[in-house]
């Protein structure tokens, strides 16, 4: 068990790396902020996103969670550190072999008709290999990397330094409870135990409908850092962005239904909503969708969601006591009058295809490059002139999962009337029945109940 012991000389020497890095650059940005220079955002960024991009692996993630909240980052930052793609180099074949001797014993390649030494997929904290089942299954064996748990430690202590240097020089948002957030739902994805019990409960969840497939989970060949399941063979989203619109209109509507049924009727989210996570597939001549990656799931407490729903109800009925109330249950605390008129602005670009009656894009027209911009610019400049803002811990995957998401419509051009759909989505909804619900769901994929 060695090769995944939370070793005190890989975590000194993560840090170390991590250190030099990412303080070399936050040196250069507060030595110039300290010496009255002139501080170039796009050249911070830039240096900021170089050297996450040469460390790799679990801060790099982080980096592209922070990069979709409003002003937790630079407009300049968060456009940089957007583009970083989550990869690791690859196990080679004889670490790959320890690795798996590690996990399920040095038999191990006898619990399998086939294993692929060459791993199909590479990303930040593991690698995914085919393997077929002694009962014939086609597999997707999805296995961690050595000292992941050293890796997210040391990187964490780095969170700090980031969100440290942006209260520093832009205190428009006091990023602690971020923070929080992030380091806690980071450390749960190493735990594929929980990652098997999520699949578990979105196929329960997801289950009445054809359109979108959960891969099954083999409990028998998974542990803590190996996570065998189901193989769904499909298309790559990203291949399917020159299909003809019914197929796209389909496929968003899929989409759409994957990540709002769970959460408005179960309060859960699916927090890593990314073209990547996604495949499409065909049955009866109608794509529906693959989803993959249970490891980043939020679940909230009913309230959290009825929150959600007062919001939309505010916004649509312009009652102004209702959108105040949807905001404290969220978390935000002694919120002034320009305070919220900030949040407002953001809450309208979230809500904006929701609250309107009618077949669109989910940018009606706006440039991906600018979908978003302008309103988080306004965001700033309104919470600069009033002062820092405490952003609650269940807000920022809401956020991050409501951003990827209208990111993946975006990229796909799906024209739907996405007023009715969530209209659908919320229909009768009581947080009683939600709470009931999830508690069901919850225990019988053998997860624990929202606070």
């Amino acid at each position: 068990m060695s090769d995944e012991s939370d070793r005190f000389s890989a975590r000194a020497a993560r840090h170390l790396r991590v250190s030099t890095h990412i303080g070399g650059a936050a040196a250069r940005i507060v030595g110039a902020r300290l010496m009255g220079g002139q501080i170039d955002d796009a050249q911070s960024a830039a240096a900021l996103a170089g050297a996450l991009g040469r460390l790799k692996g679990p801060l790099m993630k982080v980096a592209q969670m922070l990069a979709t909240i409003p002003d937790v980052l630079p407009a300049e930052y968060a456009e940089s550190l957007a583009r970083l793609q989550a990869q690791a180099p690859p196990m080679g074949s004889a670490f790959v072999k320890r690795r798996m001797q590690v996990e399920l014993g040095p038999d191990w390649r006898t619990r399998f008709a086939a294993f692929d030494l060459t791993p199909a997929a590479a990303a930040s904290l593991g690698q995914v290999h085919r393997a077929q089942a002694k009962d014939g299954a086609q597999l997707a064996c999805k296995l961690q990397y050595p000292d992941m748990a050293s890796a997210v430690e040391a990187d964490l202590k780095q969170l700090d330094l980031i969100l440290g240097l942006h209260r520093r020089m832009r205190p428009a948002i006091d990023t602690r409870e971020v923070g929080k957030e992030i380091a806690a739902r980071l450390r749960e994805e190493l735990d594929y135990r929980r990652e098997a019990g999520h699949a578990a409960l979105y196929a329960e969840i997801l289950a009445p409908f054809a359109d979108i497939r959960v891969p099954r989970i083999r409990r028998e060949l998974s542990t803590a850092r190996l996570l065998a399941m189901e193989w769904l063979d499909g298309r790559p989203l990203a291949a399917t962005l020159s299909a003809d619109e019914p197929e796209r209109n389909a496929i968003g509507a899929a989409l759409f239904k994957a990540w709002w049924m769970p959460f408005s009727h179960y309060g859960v989210i699916h927090g890593d909503p990314h073209l990547g996570n996604y495949t499409v597939f065909e049955s009866d001549g109608r794509a529906g969708i693959n989803l993959f990656d249970y490891g980043c799931i939020r679940i909230f407490p009913a309230s959290f969601v009825a929150g959600v729903v007062d919001l939309y109800q505010g916004l649509r009925q312009n009652d102004r006591a209702r959108i105040v109330h949807a905001y404290e249950s969220w978390g935000f605390r002694g919120l002034a009058k320009e305070a919220i008129e900030a949040l407002d602005i953001w809450a309208r670009f979230i809500y904006g295809p929701l609250l309107d009656d009618r077949t669109r894009t989910i940018a009606d027209g706006v440039a991906p490059g600018l979908y978003g911009r302008r309103e988080a610019f306004a965001v700033h400049q309104a919470l600069q002139k009033h002062g820092p803002v405490v952003v609650p811990r269940e807000f920022v995957f809401m956020d991050r999962a409501a951003i990827g998401l209208g990111a993946a419509l975006l990229h796909l051009g799906a024209k739907l009337n996405f007023h009715k759909m969530f209209d659908a989505a919320i229909d009768r909804f009581d947080a009683d029945t939600l709470a009931a619900r999830q508690t069901a769901a919850l225990a019988k994929a053998g997860l624990a109940v929202a606070s």
